[in-house]
Order: C-alpha cells, then structure tokens, then sequence
C-alpha cells in the first residue's frame, strides 16, 4: 500500500515528551519471564546469555534499571580521569533520548488514528469484543513505538558507528525477549536488555563501542519486529501515512526499513575505459554518469545535475552477446571506486543479486524491497547494475513469466517513479541487457536513458582489440610477435573517450529504422525541423505506428536532451585539487556547474540536439518493438532450414 498522507512530527510537540522519555532512561523496571530466565541454561558461566538470564530479581520479581547510570559507570570504568561525559557515549544517550521521545509521539498518534484512545477511556465497560480490540491495538502501538525508536537511532548513529560491527555482532546474543503487551511493557523490556548488555564487561571496552553495539541491538530490535508485524492487526493507520520529523530527512513510513540494506560493496574485477574495444556511445555515457555521481552534495543530500537536467536515476546498456556489458559494468565501477577512494566518498557496488526470484509467494517482492532500499540510503554513491535484465524484468504478458517476476517488477516500478521513489541524485540503476525486446514494456519507460553496446565495429577497433591481446606477449617476451603494425593507425586512437555527443551522434540526422525514417520523411514535408509543430505530429504520427509510445517516452526524450545540454568535461583540476570544487558547498558547486553549461552551450544549436535525440530515442523504440518479432522470425526460418537439409540427407542416403 502506498502511503498517500504525510504527518509532520513537530519539533514542539516532541519537547513537551522529552521529560518522559529522559525518566524511561533512569529507571525502568522489568521482570523476566521463565523462558528468558531458563535461555540457555546449559552455558558455560561466562555466557553473555546467562548473564542476562541471570539478573538479580528482587522483591516481587521486578528489577530497576538505569541506562544513564550504566553510561555514567561506563565513563569510569573507560575513562576515569575524564570530567565530561565522552562525546561517544554522550551522543549515544543523547540519541536514545530523541528516538524515545519520538517513540511516544508515534505511539499517541497511533492512539489517536487508530481509535485506541477512545477504548482506552472506555476500558472498564467494554465488553468481550472491545477488549480484545483493545488488547490488539495495544500490542500493535507497541511493536511501531518500539519500531520508530529503534529506527530513529540508527538514523542518528549509523553514520558515527563503525563501518564494520561483525566482531560486535559476533559478541551479541540476540535479545532474549520483547514485550508487546503494552507500549509500557515494550519499553521496559527493551531499556532493561539494552542496560544489562552495556553493563557487560565484555561487551564494552571502548566508548566507540557504546556506539556500535547500541546500533546492532537496535538493528535486531527492528528484525524482531519485522518478524512479528505479521500478526498484528489494525495497522491501516499504520501503513497508509507517513510521519515526517520537522526540520529533518527522518521519516517513518509503515514497517520500511531502508537501513536493513546496509550491504558492504560487492567485489569485481578491476576493468578501464581503455580496455573495452569500440562502444564509443556506451563508454561516453559511463563516463558522464559518474563525474554527476559524484557532484552529489552529501550535506544539503542533493546533486546539483538534477536540477541542471543531467542526471538519469535510471538507464539502459543494450547489444549482441559478447559485446563488452559486463566489462562495461566493471569499467563503471572501478571509475567511481577510484576517484572515491581519492576523494574520499563512501561508494557502494550493489548489483542485482541472481538468486532475487524466490518459489514462495510474496518472497520475490520482499527480496526485491531488500534490495531496492539500499538505493534510498543519502550517505553514499551507489550505483546498483542489473546484469541480464531480462531475466528478472521480463515481459510479464509473455507467456510462462512467473509469478515471482511479476512481484519483482512490481516492487521496481513502484520504487523508480511514485511515492516510494525518493532518489537524492547519489545513486543509479543501470540495466543491461542482451535482449531488451523481452524486458517489460513499463520498466523500460522508466529508463531515462539508453545506449547501445556494440562491441568492435571498425577495422581500427579489431585492430585495437587484437593488440591488447598480443602486447602481453610483446611484455614478457619482446620480439616474440614478429608482425608488421598498419601503416597509417596509432593503437588505441579510436579508443579515446569522446569529447562529447555531438561527435558520436554528427551522423545521427534521419532515422535508420524503415518505418520510423518514413515517418519522419513524411512530417518533414509538412514542418521544418526547427517548428515545434514538427515535433507534435512526429509523436502523433509515432504513437499510431507503436501504440505504447506515451507522455512518458516524450519525457525520456526531453531528459536526453537535458543531458546532451550538460555534456561538458568537469575540469581536471576539480579532481586534482578536490577542495576546488568537489568540496564546496552545494550552491558554489551548483553555480560553477552552471557557468560551465552556459559556455558549453554557445557552441550548440538546440534544434539539431533536438533532432538528434528524438532520431536516436525513436530508432531505439523501433528497433526494440521489432527485435523481438525478427528473432522469432530468424529461429523459424533456422528450423525450416534444418527440416530441409535434414530431409535432403535423409533422401539421399536412401
């Protein structure tokens, strides 16, 4: 369900529950239940879960805890000679602190929402059915109060946290129970592990690391509620808003976790634009993308190419088998690798992982919100390829497509354009496929931009690419390639990266595809290229030839066009010297950007960049509409060849 309202969570509404939320961290009061006290009995005595399993009861079973008094023992243990509370364990309280502030607030609004506020004034008159809505609701504000608060630490602390927490997760045990009885309960329960954890000797021996186990045992905190959110009844008030913290990025929206994607970079082989032989179109584009990447502004979380028009959150890489995608694919990564490493951005390589589509119902959908939510994350360039796309993204009309498909494109379309489609301009989805005639006619929409992968084309390119074969032979064993180099080509000189499009595209003037060239032949006659009159009855003319051509392909177009407007160089000093322009603020970097675009500009005539890009996209629409027909045409005719021969042989051996 989409969340089609928006809650502000006001700054003043939050003060007034502050002193709430500070009384829960000096003192809560919990009583184990047996199942918690009995976990894991059979340990050995220094067990992190006996030692919870064994905290001293007193009285009537209740124990009275401190999370401010353990971070105060904590301070002199660590750092006895230390008058101020060390800045680690300071912003750890202080952000327990805010989330449970917030946790109140999401919980009466709940309250409110959900009508349980009402049962609640009524409780001692409700009859069996009252009761247990009410007995239903109070589990249900429970489990989102616990939800929001664990949520909104991890948006306070993950950044400061340390980047691997594996040896803290190795240390941590789980939580042995959560309460949902009530929001009160909840709490409790949750303070009073999160308390008997930090007192652990074994858990905390650095200040650095109040901060990384408060984020895994808050991260585990959400699973358990991801685990148990099923059961819950009366979430509509739940799922169908969004709550927004005033003056900040920090929303919660439903039972989204976008932190849960917190996957490290996935390894690849280290490949250069140099090494990959022809694609001139495609190599030029990878270039492009990754100079706007990283344009993006980590502090006002914005990239100044979106607002300039030059920055495709979604694009596609199509041609034959064999043409260089996954090389492509490495090429892209290792550029931003690199120029992160040198500036000292935090990149993640996420690619589509090949296992997505799962055999149980609802699995593939699930896996692929796992996947996609990584993307929403604002604190580092990610550029997230989809290799064979159409194996994932296929045609979902076609015959035999598969339920889980269905659930992955879904989850994709929803993500990529609409309420959940939140892109800061930090990261990029690129498809690649050999087959883009099978990919889902709404995914493709969604691609903003598109080039072709078309390998070696020239003699200069077979050239090239048999003298990065050879020269490692030439490297070991000098004089062992005793062959004669061309004339008239210097290797490698049809590999350099283009200036910009217009050199690739200068031949680009008329359609080559049959029946989009007769089309446009015809509006030709009527308009001249340079009326936007012209441009109308071409998209009137095209949509009656390709039914499915829309506003949104027209949109696509306008996009490529934006971008061939931004098609400049950043200048090598930028990179050199990153405190010249990569470290600036937002709107340095944003006028600078567009001092360089209006110079760019005065060499270009927007007519024929127009034209251009209107020729290049509706080529590609008919060469995609018609592949698919020609290769089921091409495999008839084969077999139609192979009946014959084989009929031939078989009468002539007669």
């Amino acid at each position: 369900m989409e969340h089609n309202s928006t809650f502000p969570i006001k700054q003043s509404e939050l003060d007034v529950l502050r002193d709430e939320a500070s009384s829960y961290l000096k003192s809560v009061q919990w009583e184990q239940s047996q199942r918690a006290r009995n976990r894991d009995k059979d340990s050995k005595e220094d067990s992190i879960l006996l030692y919870l399993a064994r905290a001293k009861n007193g009285g009537a079973g209740l124990e009275i805890t401190s999370v401010s008094k353990t971070i105060l023992a904590l301070k002199k243990r660590l750092l006895p000679d230390s008058v101020a509370i060390p800045i680690h364990l300071n912003h750890t309280l202080y952000a327990v602190q805010e989330a449970i502030t917030l946790g109140i607030w999401i919980k009466d609004s709940y309250y409110d929402a959900s009508g349980l506020s009402s049962l609640s004034e009524r409780k001692s008159t409700l009859g069996n059915a009252g009761k247990r809505e009410f007995e239903s609701k109070m589990h249900t504000a429970a489990a989102f109060m616990l939800f929001s608060i664990a949520y909104n630490v991890l948006y306070n602390l993950r950044d400061i946290a340390s980047d691997d927490l594996s040896v803290m997760k190795q240390k941590f045990a789980g939580i042995p129970e959560v309460s949902l009885l009530s929001p009160l309960k909840g709490i409790s329960c949750c303070l009073f592990y999160y308390d008997k954890y930090l007192a652990h000797p074994e858990i905390v021996k650095t200040d650095k690391d109040v901060v990384d186990f408060t984020v895994v045992y808050f991260e585990a905190l959400i699973d358990e509620i991801q685990l148990r959110k099923s059961s819950l009844e009366y979430t509509e008030t739940i799922l169908d808003r969004t709550y927004k913290l005033e003056k900040s990025d920090f929303a919660v929206s439903g039972w989204e976790n976008v932190f849960s994607g917190t996957a490290k970079s996935v390894e690849f082989n280290k490949i250069q634009f140099e090494q990959i032989v022809g694609n001139r179109d495609a190599k030029h584009f990878a270039r492009r993308l990754t100079e706007r990447m990283l344009s993006y502004d980590f502090t006002a979380k914005k990239n100044p190419f979106q607002e300039l028009g030059g920055f495709m959150p979604v694009f596609m890489g199509y041609g034959i088998p064999g043409t260089g995608k996954s090389m492509l694919i490495a090429a892209i990564a290792t550029r931003l690798k690199e120029h992160c490493e040198h500036l000292e951005l935090p990149f993640l390589f996420h690619p589509m992982p090949d296992t997505l589509i799962s055999t149980f119902q609802g699995g593939s959908a699930e896996k692929m919100v796992d996947w996609m939510k990584p993307l929403q994350d604002p604190s580092k360039l990610i550029f997230a390829p989809i290799d064979d796309a159409e194996n994932n993204l296929q045609e979902r009309t076609a015959q035999g497509v598969s339920a889980g498909v269905k659930e992955v494109i879904g989850v994709f379309l929803r993500y990529t354009e609409g309420a959940y489609a939140v892109n800061y301009g930090n990261s990029s989805i690129g498809l690649f496929t050999n087959l883009p005639e099978m990919l889902d006619k709404a995914v493709i929409s969604r691609v903003q931009g598109r080039f072709k992968i078309d390998g070696a084309r020239s003699e200069n390119d077979f050239l090239d690419q048999d003298y990065l074969w050879w020269k490692k032979f030439e490297k070991t064993m000098p004089g062992f390639v005793n062959m004669d180099d061309p004339e008239n080509y210097k290797y490698l000189d049809d590999q350099i990266l283009a200036k910009n499009m217009g050199e690739i595209l200068k031949l680009a003037e008329k359609p080559t595809e049959e029946r989009v060239y007769e089309v446009f032949d015809t509006v030709s006659k009527l308009h001249e290229h340079d009326d936007h009159t012209f441009y109308a009855n071409l998209y009137k003319e095209i949509q009656k030839i390709f039914p499915f051509f829309s506003s949104r392909d027209v949109r696509n177009i306008q996009s490529a066009i934006s971008l061939r407007l931004t098609d400049f160089d950043l200048e090598d000093d930028w990179f050199e010297n990153p405190e010249s322009y990569f470290a600036k603020d937002y709107d340095t970097k944003f006028n600078m950007l567009r001092e360089l675009m209006k110079a760019n500009m005065k060499g270009l005539n927007f007519a024929d960049i127009r034209r251009q890009e209107v020729v290049r996209y509706l080529d590609n629409v008919a060469t995609i509409a018609d592949t698919d027909f020609k290769r089921k045409v091409d495999m008839r005719v084969d077999q139609l060849n192979i009946d014959l021969e084989a009929r031939r042989q078989f009468e002539t051996n007669d």
